[in-house]
């Protein structure tokens, strides 16, 4: 069994048919309250059989193995435990004896029961790692993290174990491997173009089944027939009522025009202080919604607001709605503009501040095996903190609603790394002028630099007011190195500046990416700390920036 260890001492003795008799559990006088009981001190007895007297293993596990079949067959189903975890636990063992998960979990699928315990999606995965059903496991780990099972926390740091785990495990293979490929022999079968229409279309295709399962997720293969046409223009759409899952959307208006989508802001059921955004794609596009839902198994709840939410989306057979938060204050590019207009740049404070942000949401995405895709200031929207930044905002590790100046959003290029090979690598540009990676632009594989790259174009964008061209100098030893065209003001922290763009417009091949995304936001969050006048300068700009965007 998965759940007892197998292994008997080795001198055990021969089991005998005469022990196979079948073992009663002992009855109370008069029929108890709870008549799975008894059962539980049985199996508890025999489970401590096992673990005391190894020599009498294969007798005890046989008894274990009768007391959890006949209590599954008396009361599985009853309505009475329909929600005790004991009950979920003996049927966990049932499921461990007759080594047959699947038609457990299944049975119980069908009868709606322990689906918001963590427990079920854990044990279930445990069994598929048995088998070598990796994927699966997988798959069953983000079933139980959308269906928010408690303890979440403990389900997600599960799954983020399994998956650091799984890494290894392919990491070793392939050091055992032989003979090893070359490095062009690995490239044949590792690069790909995470954005083709083909490879989007494998990807959906894989991804459906457990598309299905996800919370939110409502699909029709009907044309939609709504009174309102969703391709409308924004204009047409403004005031009407868009009806959708039962819910009543009144539009207030255009939050803006993406390259592949109609964004709207509404009110819901008539609720003026409810206001989400609708983001009307055609052709219908269900990836974004499931972006956002690894997002919910993957990253940890603290820091989860800082990648925005999508609550559900309307799968029809020519459109799509995504219905997601609304945030008042505009994106940063909106707060880059707004120094530009008056004749400015952003304060050198600010843009530390921002920088940390970005620093600290890369690092945590790129942990988990996902990418954006589209790092750039007008997909990423300005928050305040509820309360005054201190030097203990930046000695924490994690990032709060309650201390988050930045909310990542628009998915729809995001990557998920786990849905490819191990090793994989990518080709493609990104489509947006400016933001190519030096990868892009030579024509060579890239990974995470997509949104490293991007990041260092949003504090150029912060620090100079436009966009980073670069450079390329030569060194020692015929070696080369990128670096921005523009040089750093003298009045700056020049060591801060040049280590950011240095590092990541030259990433190493040590493969520790994370680790000096890490470094650096250390390295900003120290000097922020290190004169409490700059605390102060911070928050009197927000507060002021604030105002400004507020009013405009």
């Amino acid at each position: 069994m998965v759940l007892i260890e197998r292994t008997p001492c080795a001198g055990a003795a021969p089991f005998s048919p005469l022990q196979r008799s079948t073992p009663r559990v002992s009855r109370e006088a008069s029929p108890p309250s709870d008549p799975i009981l008894p059962y539980l001190r049985s199996i508890k007895k025999a489970i401590d059989e096992i673990r005391a007297h190894p020599e009498c293993y294969h007798a005890a596990l046989e008894q274990l193995k009768i007391y959890v079949t006949e209590c599954i067959d008396k009361y599985g189903d009853d309505y009475q435990y329909s929600t005790d975890p004991r009950l979920l636990k003996i049927w966990i063992l049932y499921g461990d004896a007759v080594s047959d998960f699947d038609k457990v979990y299944t049975h119980l699928e069908d009868k709606r029961m322990f689906l918001e315990d963590a427990l079920l999606y854990e044990s279930y995965a445990l069994f598929l790692c048995a088998q070598g059903r990796a994927l699966e496991a997988d798959k069953v780990y983000g079933i139980g993290i959308s269906r928010k099972a408690e303890p979440l926390d403990h389900l997600k740091k599960m799954h983020i174990n399994f998956l650091k785990q799984l890494e290894g495990i392919v990491e070793k293979s392939d050091e055992d491997a032989q003979p090893k490929p070359s490095k062009i022999q690995k490239r044949e079968f590792s690069v790909v173009d995470p954005w083709s229409d083909s490879t989007m279309s494998n990807l959906l295709t894989k991804i459906n089944g457990g598309l299905k399962k996800l919370t939110g997720y409502h699909k029709s293969n009907k044309i939609y027939s709504g009174k309102v046409p969703l391709t409308s223009s924004h204009n047409a759409l403004k005031n009407k009522v868009v009806e959708l899952g039962g819910r009543k959307y009144h539009i207030k208006g255009s939050s803006g025009t993406g390259a592949f989508a109609k964004l709207y802001k509404a009110s819901v059921d008539g609720n003026t202080e409810e206001i989400v955004a609708l983001k009307v794609q055609k052709p219908a596009f269900p990836w974004e919604f499931y972006m956002y839902r690894q997002l919910d198994m993957r990253i940890s709840d603290i820091q989860r607001p800082s990648y925005g939410y999508a609550h559900e989306v309307h799968v029809f057979a020519d459109v799509s709605v995504l219905v997601c938060n609304f945030l008042p204050y505009g994106t940063l590019l909106d707060a880059i503009n707004s120094h530009l207009v008056v004749g400015q740049h952003m304060d050198e404070v600010l843009c530390i501040y921002y920088t940390i942000e970005m620093l600290h949401m890369l690092e945590t995405l790129h942990s988990v095996g996902i990418i954006h895709g589209d790092f750039k200031p007008d997909n990423m929207l300005v928050c305040y903190p509820s309360e005054e930044i201190t030097d203990d905002t930046f000695r924490s590790e994690t990032r709060s609603g309650q201390n988050q100046g930045l909310c990542l959003i628009d998915w729809g290029r995001g990557i998920d790394v786990n849905l490819f090979p191990a090793g994989t690598e990518f080709l493609g540009d990104c489509g947006t002028s400016g933001f190519s990676c030096i990868e892009m632009q030579e024509e060579r594989s890239w990974t995470y630099q997509v949104d490293t790259f991007g990041l260092c174009v949003v504090a150029h964008m912060m620090l100079h007011g436009e966009e980073m061209s670069i450079v390329k100098v030569a060194g020692t030893g015929g070696s080369y190195m990128y670096q921005p065209k523009l040089s750093f003001k003298r009045y700056w922290n020049v060591a801060l500046w040049k280590q950011l763009f240095t590092t990541l417009l030259n990433p190493g091949s040590n493969g520790n990416h994370v680790g000096d995304l890490r470094s650096l936001r250390r390295s900003f969050q120290d000097y922020m700390c290190s004169n409490y006048q700059l605390l102060v300068k911070l928050n009197q700009l927000l507060t002021k920036q604030k105002a400004s965007l507020c009013s405009s």
